[in-house]
């Protein structure tokens, strides 16, 4: 080999040195960059997407147990105090054609809840199905019995201290006893009741809107219980909500002076009877078990629907005429418990 070659070699191997070593030096820096914590290994991950927060109904949100309020609905107790805060209000006929309201609270502290009456038996039902302590300002016969054979969690306010329910002076009595959510739980816990939830709603609540867009236009309802009694709704397109009369008035909050408005309305057709007792006071019964036909009415809208109950302890399961049960809107229902033949009106 010439001297030529020599030089050429040489040079050749000086270039395979240098390549080596950028390709060392490459490894090197490769192996030392920081690895994410997790990821000692340095494989690169494929970044997943977090899962969304699941959102869930806020109308009957938390663990605090249900509480029932029996209100007074004779017109010289209106206005009342707690109508826009209770999930649920139930209205069903007593004696004289008159009707009673139910509220059903979760979680809300108010400090004046009323005017509160006396117990009718049949409300019971729904305030079992609710899971909820029943709170009520006397008790008819049938409604004594029923509560100590069906063992509910009761405070009967006539019996209580006047510190924790007592009567107002802006109403006249019987219609202005009142009290207010911290003493119903004081008085709740004296008694050992269970003060958290058991169970779900009854109604199957749901986050994302529901528009019955099979159902028909339903802007004004009319409910009349009797003829001197009859209650109305009339929808507000600008709030989706329900604006309620009773009587041909505007019903209004006792507390903030609002109108009583409603998301949702449930309508259920039930039988009532004279009862006959040796008090003679037209005091009712209700036939509310078994499969009965109703409305659930929203965002302008009504479908026909069947209101199921099984058994008093039993929840009333609301289904479409498909047999499915029945997508409520997230917000306050009035379920109104009619007369069997009372001709409801949905225009």
């Amino acid at each position: 080999m010439g001297k030529k070659g020599i030089i050429a070699l040489v040079i050749i191997l000086v270039v395979l040195v240098i390549l080596a070593g950028v390709l060392l030096a490459i490894k090197v820096v490769g192996d030392n960059k920081p690895k994410e914590p997790g990821n000692e290994l340095g494989i690169e991950e494929v970044p997943v997407e977090a899962p969304k927060e699941e959102k869930t109904p806020q109308i009957y949100r938390g663990n605090n147990r249900p509480v029932a309020v029996m209100i007074d609905n004779h017109k010289d107790a209106w206005p009342q105090a707690g109508l826009n805060d209770a999930y649920i209000v139930y209205e069903i006929i007593v004696e004289g054609g008159e009707t009673r309201l139910m509220e059903v609270f979760k979680g809300v502290n108010l400090d004046k809840i009323g005017p509160i009456r006396s117990s009718r038996h049949y409300f019971l039902d729904y305030a079992l199905e609710n899971d909820a302590i029943y709170v009520h300002y006397g008790w008819s016969p049938q409604a004594e019995k029923d509560i100590k054979t069906l063992k509910v969690n009761n405070i009967n306010g006539l019996v209580e201290s006047s510190k924790d329910f007592w009567r107002v002076k802006d109403k006249k009595a019987p219609h202005n006893a009142v009290t207010s959510m911290q003493n119903i739980l004081k008085i709740a816990g004296e008694k050992g009741y269970r003060t958290e939830a058991k169970g779900k709603s009854v109604l199957n609540y749901q986050v994302e809107e529901v528009d019955l867009e099979a159902g028909v236009e339903a802007s004004h309802i009319v409910i009349p219980y009797s003829n001197s009694n009859v209650v109305s709704y009339t929808y507000d397109v600008a709030s989706k909500r329900y604006v309620r009369y009773s009587r041909n008035v505007k019903q209004t909050d006792w507390n903030t002076k609002q109108d009583i408005t409603t998301k949702n309305i449930i309508i259920t057709f039930a039988e009532n009877y004279t009862l006959t007792d040796k008090e003679n006071k037209g005091r009712q019964g209700l036939k509310n078990i078994g499969d009965k036909k109703g409305y659930y009415i929203t965002n302008g809208k009504a479908i026909e629907i069947v209101c199921s109950k099984s058994a008093r302890t039993e929840k009333t399961v609301y289904k479409d005429l498909q047999g499915n049960e029945i997508k409520v809107n997230d917000g306050n229902t009035f379920i109104q418990i009619c007369p069997i033949d009372a001709k409801v009106v949905i225009e």
